[in-house]
């Protein structure tokens, strides 16, 4: 605020006052740019430039896929209040509002109908790049994403000679391992432990983050080209070692495959290694409990998952990562 005797002054001096933005008002967007988050359009708008390098570490190797309606993104920097890394945020869900809350400095708000994000980081958080983009900055599109054109599933994904199978189960049940040790035996990797099934159509068709894959720290004792790589503290507490693909050049790495198997893991069976049928019923729960969204788009979802159950479902029991692999292979190749 001006004070009385600051604006009598500025009048006298017939110096003119510039009201045209309030105290309130976040700061004006003077940045733009496009990027293709899993392939779907996505326009973002800053203040601050150095926003779009953490995008481009997210989304930047993504090209255009789709002809969807553009996914809109404001990113709002500010001073902020403290120089500490933010909390962790919560969430809520308030339809067609998903608001992520972390203090008074750093939120977002997306409007599932209107297909659009605006966020408020502080500065601290820029400098803490884990924290802003798992948080804040992945999500901005991906809630839409999610939401609006697919059905998130918590599976890992690979593909054998154009033959795709999905690696399901809880976390920590081995779906990156798993899927790693596919790709390395030759098989397309599409997804480590996140996909995407496209809703509509008449496809099973999974869309997943090739570029990176994330391993648990124990990782290193399958595969001895980890040993001695980084650890990094995830935003959420666990450890892992986080490897772009780029790391592994000798593996085939794809956005997208047809969907021909779901495969439950089970490592911790006690019986005999094998793999066997799976309830139907189990894998649609199982997949339905993380949905949320508008009805029209969670009934959309529904049947996405409904035409994934068209494919058949098992369950993989194993101790040794090598017979899993073996396994896998033979169902892909004679599809039993």
């Amino acid at each position: 605020m001006i004070s009385v005797q600051e604006i009598e002054s500025a009048c006298e001096a017939s110096r003119p006052l510039d009201f045209s933005r309030h105290d309130v008002e976040a700061p004006e967007l003077v940045h733009a740019k496009i990027f293709y988050p899993y392939g779907f359009p996505t326009e973002v708008r800053t203040n601050a430039s150095q926003i779009f390098t953490h995008y481009q570490e997210l989304w930047g190797k993504f090209e255009k896929r789709f002809d969807t309606d553009t996914i809109r993104v404001a990113v709002h920097v500010v001073e902020g209040q403290s120089t500490e890394c933010p909390p962790a945020p919560t969430y809520r869900v308030m339809m067609p509002l998903m608001v992520i809350v972390a203090d008074s400095d750093n939120y977002a708000i997306a409007d599932l109908a209107q297909n659009k994000t605006q966020v408020t980081v502080s500065w601290a958080a820029v400098k803490h790049s884990q924290y802003l983009r798992y948080f804040f900055l992945d999500s901005t599109a991906c809630q839409h994403i999610s939401t609006r054109h697919t059905t998130p599933v918590h599976a890992g994904c690979v593909a054998l000679n154009g033959r795709g199978v999905l690696l399901l189960g809880d976390s920590g049940a081995g779906k990156s391992s798993l899927s790693y040790a596919c790709a390395r035996a030759g098989w397309t990797y599409i997804a480590d432990d996140s996909s995407f099934l496209l809703n509509g159509g008449s496809k099973r068709m999974i869309i997943g983050n090739c570029h990176q894959v994330r391993f648990r720290p124990t990782a290193a004792e399958l595969f001895p080209e980890l040993e001695g790589l980084e650890i990094t503290p995830r935003s959420t507490g666990k450890p892992s070692i986080e490897m772009p693909m780029t790391f592994f050049p000798e593996v085939i790495c794809a956005q997208t495959t047809h969907v021909d198997f779901l495969v439950f893991l089970n490592r911790n069976s006690e019986g005999p290694p094998e793999l066997v049928p799976y309830r139907r019923e189990v894998a649609r729960n199982f997949m339905r409990q993380i949905l949320y969204g508008l009805p029209e788009t969670r009934a959309a979802q529904f049947a996405a998952i409904d035409r994934l159950l068209t494919a058949e479902v098992f369950e993989l029991r194993y101790r040794d990562l090598d017979w899993a692999v073996q396994r896998l292979e033979t169902l892909a190749r004679e599809g039993s």
